[in-house]
């Protein structure tokens, strides 16, 4: 991939990035007060262990961009984060400055081909696709979570029985 290529896909990329930051952070804060514990199935992973997953995948790819470099990282439930409002406030503290970092990023980097251990080798701004799906899969696991828990579905990308979209976003 060319620099100039790669610039590209990261301009296209970035506006929608921004807006499934923004749709992820509206799905962990809709998970209700006192319903952390819950979980479909036996074998499925709780709504505050969901949650955590998909803050922290976020971040992760992010800060891997970021460094070129993927590194395996156990990303444990600090002890201090035991609601989904906390998880909430961990991803607004973590995830908004490593979007801005990555736009200073410089062509040559988002261009530069990043092992991801051996699954895959792309170059590094393919890897914000990559990120979006992932994200995309697991709200769609913690937003199918919602309603049984007593909360309501945010619009994500449209209306939902509970939420029409905003007409900012």
């Amino acid at each position: 991939m060319e620099n100039s290529q790669a610039r590209f896909i990261f301009n296209l990329l970035m506006p929608q990035l921004e807006q499934e930051i923004a749709t992820t952070r509206r799905v962990l804060a809709a998970v209700p007060a006192g319903k952390e514990d819950y979980r479909p199935h036996p074998v499925s992973k709780s709504a505050l262990d969901l949650a955590w997953h998909l803050a922290t995948s976020d971040y992760w790819f992010l800060a891997s961009i970021a460094r070129g470099q993927f590194i395996a990282e156990e990303a444990r439930l600090p002890e201090g984060v035991r609601s989904a409002p906390d998880v909430v406030a961990w991803y607004d503290r973590n995830v908004p400055p490593l979007i801005e970092r990555l736009k200073t990023l410089p062509d040559e980097e988002l261009a530069r081909i990043v092992p991801m251990f051996d699954i895959m080798r792309l170059p590094a701004v393919q890897y914000l696709l990559v990120m979006m799906l992932h994200a995309a899969h697991h709200r769609g696991q913690l937003s199918a979570y919602l309603r049984p828990m007593g909360g309501r579905v945010p619009a994500i990308y449209g209306a939902s029985a509970d939420e029409q979209p905003s007409s900012t976003a």
